[in-house]
């Protein structure tokens, strides 16, 4: 099974850095047991925390022109995914949140197990959330995930955790359509993910670790309005069948 681990980035300076040296450790780490290649998604970055990061860090780079937003990244990494042969892509923060060690925990089940999508919870046993600011706790364990699994019938512990692992043959099936334009920005991620459930692929949950970075390097570059909506509008619109 081919494996292809993606980062995204937007001006994350050294984070992004950091990220990408522990991805090449855990490439190395993992060689022998679950190989994979790893890509940097570059959104339109203007510092110059990606210069030769393919030289420097052994990784593939893809590059958007101006910032498109994530939504927008993930389908192209997907769609870059699938045309390159891979099987499985999995998906990591690039503001080093993320252990890349644990891609395993994501990809077993699918190559072993069969399933099509690993979403990672740092809110199973096993998992940890570190310093995460207790305003984005009471968002990411308790409003998202409570009306994620009232609208999907299904109890999901972390809905918004982007840290996922996904089998490309499920973007065979036409009824789940990420090609639309309203996806372009966070929304992607949680239609896919609700989408996988509805259509009654094989998903579940896996413990990992989410360690926010110290403040002063920043948590985020969410907006607290239209970044928090993005996240709830696919639940709203698919809930209602506003959308497909």
């Amino acid at each position: 099974m081919k494996i292809l681990l993606a980062l995204f980035a937007y001006n994350e300076g050294t984070k992004i850095q950091s990220a990408l040296a522990k991805c090449r450790a855990a490439q190395a780490e993992l060689r022998e047991d679950l190989p994979f290649d790893f890509v940097v998604v570059d959104d339109g970055t203007t510092d110059d925390s990606l210069i030769d990061a393919e030289a420097k860090y052994g990784c593939l780079k893809l590059r958007n022109e101006r910032n498109m937003g994530i939504g927008f990244s993930i389908r192209r990494t997907i769609q870059f995914a699938r045309e390159s042969g891979y099987d499985v892509v999995a998906i990591m923060a690039g503001n080093d949140k993320d252990d890349p060690r644990q891609i395993d925990r994501l990809v077993r089940p699918i190559r072993d197990e069969g399933y099509f999508l690993v979403q990672g919870s740092r809110y199973l046993p096993g998992g940890d959330f570190g310093n995460m600011p207790a305003y984005r706790q009471l968002a990411t364990r308790a409003l998202h995930p409570l009306l994620f699994s009232l609208i999907t019938r299904r109890r999901i512990t972390d809905s918004t955790n982007g840290f996922r692992a996904i089998r490309l043959s499920l973007f065979d099936d036409r009824r789940l359509d990420i090609n639309q334009e309203w996806l372009d920005k966070y929304e992607l991620e949680p239609y896919i993910f609700y989408q996988a459930i509805r259509l009654g692929y094989l998903v579940k949950e896996a413990p990992v670790t989410k360690i926010y970075p110290p403040k002063q390097l920043g948590y985020t570059k969410m907006k607290p309005i239209t970044g928090w909506w993005s996240i709830l509008r696919p639940l709203i619109y698919l809930g209602l069948g506003l959308s497909k």
